[in-house]
Order: C-alpha cells, then structure tokens, then sequence
C-alpha cells in the first residue's frame, strides 16, 4: 500500500536495500501512546519501542521531536487525519498494520495521548484479533492528566470533586448530536474534562448548563497543552460562550476542583 508523505509530519521511507521476508513469522503491532506533546512526557517503554521498531505509523498529533527519538532505519508512514479529511481511512490504516506485521515486521502505531482513550483503538484491536496479528498496548499520558500537571490543577477534591468524567465532542460519522448532554441533571461535586469540544462555545457552554452546572462553575480551556504553543484560557462556562480559547488541539477543564488549583 502506497502512502504520499505529509508535509506536517515528519516521513521517513524505507531505507534502501532493506526488505521483509515474505516467509517470517508475523510481527508484533503495538499501539503506543505518545503523550501530550512533550517528548519528555514519553513513557520508558514507549521510548525503547520507537528505538527499534521497524515501522512507524504516527498520529497527526504526534510531533515531529517525538519522531526524531526514532531508529534512523525506521520507516515512518503519516496516518494522521485532520478536520474531518483523513489523509487515509481507518480501514486504511488497518491494511498498513497488518501488512507490514505480516512481513515480519514490528510496528508501532503512534497515537497522542493514550490509545485507550478516545484514540479508536478497540477497532484497531478488533482488526489485529481478527487477523491473528500478536499486539500490546503501551499506556501515554493522556491530555486530561498532563493538562492538570501543567496547570498545577487537581482534577479531583476531597471537598469539591468526587467524580471525574472524559468525554468528546468528536464523534462517529453520523451521530448526529455532537453536543455532550446528560439525561437528568449533571452528577454533583464531578469535574467534567472534554477532548475534542469543536469551536461552537456557545452551544456548548448552553447545553451543560441545561443539564444542571452552574454558569459560575470554573472552567479551563487549554491549547496544544504541554508545548511550547500552549495557550490557556481561564474563564466560567457561562462565560465560555464569549471566550476565545486557542487552537485544536484543545481541551476544556470544568469544575469546581479548579479553583483549589494555581488558576484559583
């Protein structure tokens, strides 16, 4: 399968003279968490793993200083997607796994974050189980965790936060309401994290206080967290609806666990 280099990425073909051996064993897929953004925030394993692996398949969010960290024989194919225009499908992405995995090869599939966590590894998993490919999954840090780090911010409280909730507002194709909601009121004394809320503030912030939180309840949006281009913008969430918080990557803090934090 023939995939073009991103410009945004980083992209490293295969080095010359170098082929699989169509007969060997079927290699190892692992799914491997990037982290945040801060090469420093990799985990041991995943470090070792980029060290040596034969093919990588990065995320669009992975950045090229994590890249950089990989094995100079490697080869690094792009499979990022971007504002809903994949540069290459999900099915697509699997076919490379499996291919590459059935020559023998081992391959890192990189994705920002945990993959466990809104990173659509359970249909990767479901591809790898089918086809009898051997995996493992390497926990990242996940943006929720490296957000409150970086913020000095808890995201749970004694006083003021029993409940933690995750959730997106970037869904399947289809869905139709792309607005997190809650039937009933919103769980009290929680803190809700949204990855992926899309540009529409006031919509948002209009819904969640529908379902019960408080339009003075604090609320946090941070940009490209954990690099140098992180942007953070303190705000309520009735305020959310005029705020302008940076660019995507973002992701929304609220609760009132926030103001125990250095943004208080």
């Amino acid at each position: 399968m023939t995939v073009e280099p991103d410009s945004r990425t980083l992209y490293r073909p295969a080095p010359t003279g170098v082929t699989a051996n169509p007969a060997a064993a079927a290699g190892t897929v692992y799914l491997v968490g990037a982290g945040p953004g801060d090469p420093n925030l990799l985990t041991l394993r995943a470090l070792r793993l980029l060290e040596t692996a034969d093919v990588i398949l990065p995320d669009d969010l992975v950045s090229d200083q994590i890249l950089q960290l990989t094995h100079q024989d490697s080869e690094i194919i792009p499979v990022g997607k971007r504002c809903g225009q994949p540069r290459i499908t999900q099915a697509g992405i699997h076919e490379l796994m499996l291919h590459h995995a059935g020559l023998g090869r081992s391959v890192v599939r990189l994705k920002s974050g945990d993959p466990l966590v809104f990173g659509r590894a359970g249909e990767e998993i479901e591809a790898l189980r089918t086809a009898g490919i051997p995996f493992e999954i390497v926990s990242g840090i996940t943006a929720a965790f490296a957000v409150a780090a970086s913020l000095k911010t808890p995201l749970t409280d004694r006083a003021a936060a029993s409940k933690l909730i995750l959730a997106t507002a970037h869904h399947a194709a289809g869905k139709t309401n792309l607005i997190p909601s809650w039937q009933g009121a919103f769980p009290e004394e929680a803190t809700l994290v949204l990855y992926m809320p899309g540009r529409d503030f006031e919509a948002l912030s209009r819904s969640l206080m529908e379902s019960g939180i408080a339009a003075e309840t604090p609320c946090v949006a941070v940009s490209k967290a954990t690099t140098p281009e992180e942007q953070v913008c303190s705000t309520t969430l009735g305020g959310l609806a005029t705020a302008e918080p940076g660019p995507a990557p973002l992701l929304l803090m609220i609760g009132w666990a926030i103001q125990v934090g250095d943004l208080a």
